[in-house]
């Protein structure tokens, strides 16, 4: 039979290992950004976004940007390529950490 606890652990690392891809995505969509669209790299703080200073008003642009698909009209077709995968990988990374913390609540009850 298999431990609940070796269950939720490995659950755990898969939701990090996603992590870890959504932040690499996203660097490299800042990394497009800055090339294809200088004024928006501006306007999500582009250069400021994995540093300690920087600003979480900019960040939720940037999110809320994905979120709404408003990078469907861009003219940069990798641009937009990388922004599907974001996207993607934010709902992924969300919808398993949802699972990490009803795993964890299932857990604290159960045991």
């Amino acid at each position: 039979m298999i431990s609940t606890i070796a269950l939720f652990w490995a659950l755990c690392v898969v939701c990090i290992v996603n992590m870890a891809r959504y932040f690499s995505s996203l660097r490299a969509l800042l990394a497009v950004l800055r090339g294809c669209d200088p004024l928006l790299y501006q306007y999500v703080d582009g250069a400021g976004f994995f540093t300690s200073h920087g600003q979480p008003s900019k960040q939720v642009r940037l999110v809320r940007y994905i979120w709404a698909k408003r990078y469907l009209d861009h003219h940069d077709e990798e641009f937009i390529r990388r922004c599907e995968r974001v996207r993607g990988q934010f709902m992924l990374t969300s919808s398993l950490c949802g699972l990490v913390v009803i795993s964890l609540i299932a857990m604290a009850i159960w045991h």
